[in-house]
């Protein structure tokens, strides 16, 4: 899940978590939009986290070889 979806999830979810007044039958829309809201900002963790360890990469200097130049004095 990216950025852009994590945080459609949370949007959605806290809108029905604490903007709707519909009742539906047999469907709790706020604990709905509450598991939403969650799902949302468990995925944004793991896609920052993930995001920054793709950041992290070390790349290894390239040989000096010594023997090009003549010594200095």
């Amino acid at each position: 899940m990216s950025f852009g979806g994590s945080i459609f999830l949370i949007a959605v979810g806290l809108i029905l978590a604490l903007a709707v007044n519909i009742s539906v039958s047999g469907v709790d829309l706020q604990l709905v939009g509450w598991i939403l809201a969650a799902v949302g900002a468990l995925g944004l963790f793991v896609s920052v986290a993930l995001y920054w360890r793709r950041r992290a990469v070390v790349v290894d200097p390239p040989p000096v070889a010594t023997d090009e130049y003549p010594p200095r004095y």
